[in-house]
């Protein structure tokens, strides 16, 4: 285990190369300026920083727009940052938002171990910290919210293993600096290991796609497939993102649809894909859940009320207060009764692809 003091020195010396410019705040929609929330009792308002890993992608949006709207319900302030995927950006913003006076510290972090450092600040500025969706490792952190992402893992490898018990499997692992893929890959090996001592599975090659970018998981596709004369029965994709640029590069050798695939997030095109019968499964994280508990945690934190919590999630140094939600394994079959009815997506979004006689009714 690295040390503390080691990880602070690494952080600080990041960032030293920053400019002042990253540290501009970014307002909700990412563009500049606090939104505004109208105190409900008078008192000074509560101010939340909210420091998020990449606004490019989708899912963070949906988790930004949901947690600043009940924030302002509950009478507090945010400012949002987004590090596009930096950590030496994620890190001067996030000691920007604690010299702007936060009351509390909300990070989904890029790389949580880099982040580590950033907790000893904000305690020493008294500023309590919630790491959101993704754990802050060996540091004192206050809790975390979050899925139980090692089901989510499972999810994924029930789902494919219902539609191909018996073959050639890739593994396809998410980013190795986000220690949710780590949890993910332990879930999927929780299912696909027995079958694999049995025999029946075999894994015929395991990478890992930087920063969960779809444009990584093609290349690696494209060299899997390669390698392996086409022979793969089925991808464990460990998000929609990548699942996205796997299927590209299935889709170019005419085996989308033929090789089982799974996903995460929910996101529009994965979802799309489902229903088009190119991705198995996606795993929906209801956000609107996450992110509304996430906000009145944070109001709570900040006014030293008692934070409900199910359960404590070890990361390297202690184990950490968390609260940990229940995430829905997501087919063609349960689309409608779950993305649909959720108005998470629209009808005509998710379908749209698809000729009208076939949607559900």
């Amino acid at each position: 285990m690295k040390s503390k003091k080691l990880l602070k020195s690494i952080a600080l010396g990041l960032i030293s190369a920053m400019t002042l410019a990253t540290l501009v705040g970014c307002s909700a929609n990412g563009n500049g300026g606090n939104s505004k929330a109208a105190s409900s009792n008078g008192d000074k308002k509560i101010k939340i920083g909210l420091s998020i890993d990449d606004l490019r992608l989708e899912r963070w949006q949906h988790d930004r727009d949901i947690f600043v709207q009940k924030a302002e319900e509950l009478g507090a302030e945010v400012v949002v940052q987004s590090a596009n995927g930096d950590d030496q950006t994620q890190y001067s913003q996030a000691e920007n938002l604690i010299s702007q006076g936060v009351d509390v510290l909300v990070i989904i972090p890029h790389n949580g171990e880099t982040m580590a450092p950033i907790i000893d600040e904000a305690h020493a500025n008294n500023i309590k910290v919630l790491a959101y969706d993704r754990l802050i490792t060996n540091c004192d952190l206050d809790y975390y919210i979050s899925f139980d992402n090692v089901k989510v893992g499972e999810l994924q490898a029930e789902a494919l293993v219902k539609k191909v018990p018996k073959g050639n499997y890739f593994l396809m692992g998410g980013s190795p600096t986000d220690n949710n893929a780590k949890l993910f890959r332990q879930g999927q090996m929780n299912v696909l290991q027995p079958l694999i001592d049995k025999g029946d599975i075999k894994i015929v090659g395991d990478q890992w796609a930087k920063d969960w970018l779809p444009e990584e998981a093609l290349k690696i596709m494209e060299n899997a497939l390669t390698a392996n004369n086409n022979k793969i029965d089925a991808v464990v994709a460990s998000n929609d993102s990548t699942a996205g640029g796997a299927i590209q590069a299935l889709a170019a050798q005419k085996l989308d649809g033929k090789v089982a695939i799974s996903g995460q997030d929910a996101d529009t095109a994965g979802c799309q894909r489902v229903v088009e019968g190119k991705q198995t499964v996606t795993i929906y994280k209801p956000i609107k859940d996450l992110a509304t508990s996430a906000a009145e945690m944070a109001v709570k934190m900040a006014k030293g009320e008692e934070i409900t919590t199910n359960g404590v999630t070890n990361n390297g140094e202690k184990d950490v207060k968390s609260m940990l939600l229940n995430p829905i394994a997501v087919t063609e079959e349960n689309m409608a009764d779950t993305i649909i009815k959720d108005k998470f997506h629209t009808l005509e979004e998710v379908y749209k692809n698809v000729p009208k006689d076939k949607w559900p009714k």
